[in-house]
């Protein structure tokens, strides 16, 4: 429940806004060392930019070139935490550099920086890099173009396919521990006193109600909004009148967009880092969920951030290069099943190319700019979250004036923590597996990782539950009710593409509308009137962000003919 009143009552040592992966980094460890704390998201948790990342935890093998050296170690040490912390979401993922001779970095070059990669990652459990001659390389990879190809190099570095369940864990893990969040509560005033933010003013999105989240003497606020740190910033109040807090812009976002389509012919078993024949840009072709992941762009973005999409043009760069290194893929626009874009939350950099921008998170401290109490992220991706919240946590307790207890996170498992041998995987599927198929049940533990059986539980009490939300996947009607029930889902797009990924796998989700519709009625006491909202929501969303503009252009001409 959304208990306002209760939460207005209520002063908080630590106010976070925004409830990406870093957000949620930065309440759990806050939350598990003791502050009182809250979390506020104006849309979902992980709606914006984590919900848009190609999927990746690794250590940023090109941030070599550019010399980020502590970032790269960060990165690789973050990543091995993750695989320990996390085995059912992040996972050991292969990765294959093709070399071509005056289009890529020399052969020499590329076995440099691998020789590197595996220094900066000396305490790492997946294996070492190997290089490829080019002999061996054409023979293990025959549907790749070999035009002047000297090898290739092949290394490890983990996917996380589920990234937004990688937040959500997060989330609850800090709500477990003491702090409260809220998702699709707005910021709308940083309310100040002197050099302190002392309130901030809020609006709940679903129901229009406003009401105050209190700040304690010594409170520190931190803005974790990613792209729109900026216009958070923007939102400086002193008494009645606004007071924006700085005057230089701190965001320089790029677009990143990325598509899907089925696996084709002659689609690699490994993952592919790849640079683009026309241009030289690196890019990913990677398998996920049984289809390929490509993406992605970097373009500078100066537009609204409620609503990116890949335009038609990415889309048709992305399929172009994909054919360039892949001759037998034959990709056309009518084998994309699904798009998405996001904007990086990088550095302001005037004048440097996309490419260019650190990719070094930075803690803002606003002193400098009047404001005691507040620091903003910027930049800060998936794979270093963790470290960005302790990083964050330290610096809070030392602007408290208190001493800084150890970190917890390091070592931590996340609540899914699970491995797929676990005995209570085997005796799920002993129990259940005459009600649900054997195929769910692994599904639902790799999903929800050791809670897994929270979400089998609710088939005891309503069997229907145990049924298929499509034949073509394995969820289940169960993790409808449970992502509304425990995982504070609101809205269907919570429920298909950050609960589920059922709009990546199934025709952006528009055919299993009504199933879930018709579950959350029976179920979760959603009244006609709120499901059809939601419905027409959802396409409008669709058409928005996801669904590319020649599909949509197809489709009028063919209503006006």
């Amino acid at each position: 429940m959304r208990h306002f009143q209760t939460i207005s009552n209520e002063t908080y040592d630590l106010i976070i806004i925004g409830g990406g992966v870093n957000g949620a980094g930065v309440a759990r460890d806050a939350a598990l060392r003791g502050l009182k704390t809250i979390l506020i998201e104006k849309g979902d948790f992980a709606g914006g930019t984590s919900s848009w990342s190609t999927r990746l935890v690794h250590g940023g093998l090109r941030y070599l070139e550019y010399f980020e050296f502590p970032l790269v170690r960060e990165s690789l040490r973050e990543r091995e935490v993750l695989l320990k912390t996390a085995p059912h979401l992040v996972k050991p993922l292969m990765l294959t550099v093709p070399v071509y001779e005056e289009r890529s970095r020399p052969y020499w070059k590329i076995w440099a920086g691998m020789l590197l990669y595996d220094v900066f990652s000396y305490d790492k459990s997946v294996p070492c890099h190997r290089m490829l001659p080019r002999g061996e390389f054409k023979q293990l990879f025959r549907s790749l173009d070999t035009e002047k190809v000297k090898g290739g190099a092949q290394y490890y570095d983990a996917q996380a396919e589920y990234a937004e369940r990688l937040c959500l864990e997060n989330i609850l893990d800090a709500q477990q521990a003491g702090a409260t969040v809220l998702n699709y509560v707005e910021v709308t005033a940083l309310v100040r006193e002197g050099d302190r933010i002392q309130q901030l003013e809020c609006r709940d999105v679903l129901t229009g109600a406003e009401f105050p989240v209190l700040a304690t003497p010594q409170a520190i606020v931190v803005n974790t909004s990613g792209p729109w740190v900026d216009r958070v910033c923007e939102r400086g109040k002193a008494g009645d009148t606004p007071s924006p807090i700085g005057k230089k812009r701190k965001i320089g976002g790029t677009k990143g967009s990325h598509i899907i389509v089925n696996r084709f012919t002659g689609a690699p078993e490994t993952a592919l880092y790849v640079e683009a024949k026309t241009d030289g840009r690196p890019f990913f072709i990677v398998p996920f969920l049984g289809r390929i992941l490509i993406g992605t762009t970097d373009l500078l973005y100066d537009g609204t951030l409620d609503t990116v999409k890949a335009d038609n043009n990415e889309i048709d760069y992305l399929l172009q290069e994909t054919n360039l290194i892949i001759p037998t893929a034959n990709l056309t626009r009518s084998d994309v099943t699904f798009t998405y874009s996001g904007v990086r939350p990088l550095p302001y950099a005037e004048g440097k190319k996309p490419g260019e921008f650190t990719r070094k998170h930075i803690l803002h401290d606003h002193s400098s700019e009047g404001v005691k109490n507040l620091i903003s992220l910027i930049g800060g991706k998936l794979t270093t979250y963790r470290h960005v919240g302790e990083e964050m946590v330290d610096l809070v307790y030392q602007k408290l004036g208190r001493s800084v207890p150890p970190c917890p996170t390091l070592k931590a498992p996340l609540p899914g923590c699970i491995l797929p041998t676990d005995s209570r995987i085997q005796q799920a599927v002993k129990d259940y597996r005459y009600r649900v198929s054997v195929a769910s049940i692994h599904h639902l533990f790799l999903l929800y990782g050791a809670k897994g059986g929270e979400v089998l539980a609710l088939v005891d009490e309503h069997p229907a539950l145990a049924e298929q939300i499509t034949p073509h996947l394995p969820d289940i009607k169960a993790q409808i009710v449970y992502s509304v029930q425990a995982e504070m889902a609101e809205t269907l797009l919570d429920i298909t593409r950050r609960r589920t990924t059922i709009a990546m796998q199934e025709n952006y989700g528009l055919g299993v509308l009504p199933v879930l519709v018709e579950t959350l009625r029976e179920y979760c006491g959603w009244s006609e009137e709120r499901c059809d909202q939601a419905i027409a929501e959802y396409h409008h969303y669709m058409q928005k962000n996801c669904i590319p503009d020649y599909a949509l252009e197809v489709k009028t001409e063919q209503l006006s003919v």
